[in-house]
C-alpha cells in the first residue's frame, strides 16, 4: 500500500521501518529532516517536506508525535495532513493524546470523506523496534479492518475497543495502572532496604509469586542501582496521568492513587529527572545520605 508516516522517533521510527520492511510504499516525515534522512538511509522510503506532501496519495497515514498540539501541528495546521488527505483514505493516530482530540479529527476526517482512527500503542521503545506493540483502537471497525493488515506489521496484540476516542481510553487505563504499580515497586523496594534485607534476593523470590509484574522483571534490579537514563520518560508520564485525570473530571471517575503518583513525578521532576525513566519513583524515597 501507499503510506505515509509522521514522527519518526524512538517509536514512530522503528514502526515506520517495519511498514516498509513489509513491503509498503512509505512516505516519512520528521519535524527535525536529519532524522527522516537517518531513516532512509536505513530503510526503503522516500522524505516529505510537509505532512501534507506526505500525506498526498497515500491509502493510509500513521502519525506518532509528543502530544495534543504536536498532532495539531501536523495535521489540522497550514500544510498539515489533512490538506492532502484522500477521500476514503485512514488517518491512524498513534500518539498518546486527548479522547477530545481524537473526536476532534473523526469530524476532521469525515469531512473529506477519509476514516480515522485513534490508536496509542504500549510496549515502550523495545516494542517498537521488535515490532511486538499493543496497540489500542478506537474508530469504526470497517476502518480498523482495512488499517490492521498494515499494523500487523509492528503489532502483537491489536484491539478494537469501540467508538472514537475509546483507544485513547483504553491507554489512559494502562497508564494509570502502570503508574499504581511502579509506586508500590517502588515503596516495595524502599521498605526491604530500610529493614535490612537483601532487596535483590527479595525481587527474586516474590518475583515467582502473586507480586511478580512486567514492571518488577524488567525494572527492579535498575531500580536498585539508582540507574534511570533510559526507557519512558517521567514528562511523558506526566502528560499521561493529566490526561486521564482530566478525563476523570469529566466522567466521574475517582482516581485517588494517579492523583497522588501524578504528584509524586513532579517531585521526581523537580529532582532533575524530567527525562528519567517512569520507575525513577524511588528515586524520591532516598535516605538522606542519597543512597537509592
Amino acid at each position: 500500500m501507499n503510506v505515509a508516516f509522521l514522527g519518526l522517533g524512538v517509536m514512530g521510527g522503528p514502526m515506520a521501518g517495519h511498514l516498509a520492511s513489509a513491503g509498503h510504499r512509505v512516505s516519512v516525515y520528521n519535524r527535525t529532516r536529519s532524522r527522516a534522512e537517518d531513516w532512509a538511509r536505513e530503510h526503503a522510503g522516500s522524505i516529505a517536506a510537509t505532512p501534507a506532501e506526505a500525506t498526498r496519495g497515500a491509502e493510509l497515514v500513521f502519525a506518532c508525535v509528543g502530544n495534543d498540539d504536536d498532532v495539531r501541528a501536523i495535521t489540522l495546521a497550514p500544510g498539515g495532513a489533512f490538506e492532502a488527505l484522500e477521500p476514503q483514505a485512514i488517518f491512524v493516530d498513534h500518539t498518546t493524546d486527548s479522547a477530545t482530540l481524537a473526536r476532534e479529527l473523526d469530524a476532521a476526517a469525515r469531512a473529506r470523506g477519509a476514516g480515522c482512527l485513534d490508536a496509542p500503542v504500549s510496549g515502550g521503545q523495545s516494542g517498537a523496534e521488535q515490532g511486538r506493540l499493543t496497540v489500542m483502537v478506537g474508530g469504526e471497525l470497517a476502518a480498523f479492518d482495512r488499517a490492521r493488515p498494515a499494523m500487523e506489521a509492528y503489532a502483537r496484540k491489536l484491539v478494537h475497543l469501540g467508538p472514537t476516542g475509546s483507544g485513547q481510553l483504553a491507554k489512559m487505563v494502562n497508564q494509570i495502572c502502570i503508574a499504581g504499580t511502579l509506586q508500590g515497586l517502588a515503596e516495595g523496594l524502599h521498605f526491604a532496604k530500610q529493614a535490612g534485607l537483601d532487596a535483590h534476593a527479595v525481587v527474586d523470590a516474590i518475583s515467582q509469586g502473586a507480586a511478580q509484574s512486567w514492571q518488577m522483571d524488567n525494572r527492579a534490579a535498575t531500580m536498585l542501582e539508582g540507574r534511570y537514563d533510559f526507557g519512558f520518560a517521567v514528562e511523558w508520564m506526566r502528560k499521561d496521568l493529566g490526561l486521564a485525570l482530566d478525563e476523570s473530571r469529566r466522567n466521574g471517575a475517582k482516581l485517588e492513587l494517579a492523583e497522588l503518583v501524578a504528584e509524586f513525578y513532579a517531585e521526581v521532576d523537580a529532582q532533575g529527572g524530567r527525562r528519567w525513566d517512569t520507575s525513577s519513583l524511588l528515586a524520591r524515597l532516598s535516605s538522606p545520605d542519597g543512597e537509592r
